[in-house]
């Protein structure tokens, strides 16, 4: 069976039928289980939301800190046509001359080399802004009231760094201690090392404007995500498209399962691994809770079209 044999099926389901729907995903999915290199089958499942922040199209001395959108001298340079095991990395650099080097660090474009004349909004908390890079979209409430959406564009091609482990290497945190509230509790403590402690990340994301007709954010399939439903995966081992059952818990509830069937349809600087994923929880404060204290053991079966040989989707033997 194909995925346009499932498609072309799935096209005639009545969704309001839960039989029919279940009935639909037994009899054209078979799941494989997602296995780390070492055989063993659990992995880490976190959480991401979409935060709301305070802005303006204008900067004022409240609004002073800018979102950017993407350079004009950000190359990115794709290698799949050469060498097709690539295809899922893209390299991100400038000319330097008649060299292509690495693209500024977050560093580097906070402090001389921000990218002028691309700024889209100006927010009033550097933290909140910093998150708006984690989780990849937000809103902004505007001075009137009006709230406008923004979405991932693009990155400067350096790795995620996480702040949490920065402050747990630097004994502010117990690894125990380390959530989006803690780190926040901790930068309001101490506004004079936000800086430093930012800097650690050399991640830069740049964004765009949403049109309102959007639902939510736009993930990595280039669909809006559902709240609740949407997984960010590594897609070195899941498809993008592709239904995941998750088996975890709640938030900080160990002891109260969490198991649903997902889409991947969003990736991740932090999400790496076959069995590594990011529950996406919505728009909103407690969404944000949620999202930010969520760091749970948990599964993944993948579920691919009956038939399909997963071998062919891990051409360097990686697999279920």
């Amino acid at each position: 069976m194909t995925w346009g044999q499932v498609c072309q099926a799935a096209a005639q389901l009545e969704y309001a039928d839960e039989d029919a729907v279940r009935d639909f995903f037994e009899s054209n999915f078979m799941p494989w289980m997602l296995r780390n290199a070492d055989g063993s089958g659990t992995g880490l499942i976190t959480g991401y939301y979409e935060p709301k922040l305070h802005g303006s199209r204008t900067p004022s001395p409240r609004y002073r800190y800018p979102i950017y959108g993407v350079p004009d001298d950000l190359l990115i340079i794709d290698l799949a046509s050469i060498h097709p095991e690539l295809k899922h990395m893209r390299l991100r650099g400038r000319l330097e001359g008649r060299r292509v080097v690495p693209y500024y660090s977050r560093a580097e474009i906070e402090h001389g080399h921000a990218p002028q004349g691309k700024e889209l909004f100006w927010v009033d908390d550097p933290i909140g802004l910093f998150f708006l890079h984690v989780q990849g979209s937000g809103r902004i409430e505007l001075p009137d009231g009006t709230l406008v959406k923004v979405g991932y564009a693009d990155q400067n091609g350096h790795p995620y760094r996480s702040i949490g482990r920065r402050l747990i290497d630097m004994g502010e945190l117990s690894p125990d201690e380390v959530s989006l509230q803690s780190i926040r509790q901790w930068a309001r403590a101490h506004p004079e090392r936000i800086g430093e402690l930012l800097s650690a990340n050399p991640s830069y994301v740049f964004f765009r404007e949403l049109p309102d007709r959007y639902p939510g954010p736009v993930g990595a399939l280039g669909v809006p995500l559902t709240a609740g439903y949407s997984l960010a995966v590594d897609r070195a081992f899941i498809p993008l498209g592709a239904p995941v059952y998750l088996s975890t818990s709640w938030p900080n509830e160990q002891q109260h399962p969490l198991n649903r069937l997902m889409i991947a349809q969003d990736t991740g600087g932090a999400i790496r691994g076959s069995i590594r994923a990011d529950f996406f929880w919505g728009f909103g404060e407690q969404a944000g809770r949620l999202a930010g204290s969520m760091k749970q053991p948990g599964s993944l079966w993948l579920l691919l079209p009956k038939g399909m040989d997963p071998n062919r989707l891990y051409p360097t033997g990686q697999r279920p």
